[in-house]
């Protein structure tokens, strides 16, 4: 499957989400989502722009779990492109455990607060994270896309096609203060690169 998208720094979520409501946008989920990018130990996905993760969804009801992967960028249009098939997991445990017994290690950990919303034919997704800007990102067909930025009310020139790594040293450049994608972060631990966001 395709994925296109587009992302920019978010200045207020309750509002932009009163808008999506008010246009008679779906929720689809709310909650703690955690990423688990895993690749080999010499970074040879990476060097081939592809992405292994695990994709972890939590609410007070539980969690669910997808295995996904992605294959190479491309920018078309100003939009982010790119092959992407995803499975759902039973057993985070035991798919953890093959993936380790593979040989592949995580290169990176990313946690959020995400709400995600459908309208006009775009999934909408907004993302906190434990200290860096607040994000939405905009993903279905061009056509959708423009329509689901149009409800959201943000200047169409602050999305872009720029992946979370750029975000996050804006973010830094602006503060001074260094990014954290995952709660470990905060606690002062960046054992993770940031160019494997």
């Amino acid at each position: 499957m395709l994925e296109v998208e587009v992302k920019a720094v978010v200045d207020d979520v309750a509002a932009r989400e009163k808008r999506l409501v008010a246009a008679g946008a779906e929720e689809l989920f709310s909650g703690a989502m955690r990423d688990l990018r895993y690749d080999t130990p010499d970074r040879a996905l990476a060097a081939v722009d592809h992405v292994l993760r695990l994709r972890v969804y939590v609410t007070s009801a539980g969690e669910a779990v997808h295995l996904d992967w992605k294959g190479p960028t491309r920018i078309d249009s100003g939009l982010k492109a790119r092959e992407e098939e995803t499975s759902g997991v039973a057993d985070l445990a035991g798919v953890t455990a093959i993936l380790e017994a593979l040989g592949y290690v995580v290169t990176r950990e990313i946690e959020r607060e995400v709400s995600v919303y459908r309208v006009s034919g775009a999934t909408v997704r907004f993302e906190r994270y434990p200290r860096m800007d607040d994000l939405v990102e905009v993903e279905g067909s061009p056509a959708a896309i423009e329509r689901a930025i149009g409800i959201l009310g943000i200047d169409r020139g602050a999305f872009t096609a720029d992946r979370l790594p750029d975000f996050a040293r804006r973010y830094e450049a602006r503060t001074g203060e260094r990014a954290a994608l995952c709660a470990s972060e905060v606690r002062g631990d960046y054992r993770f690169d940031l160019d494997q966001a």
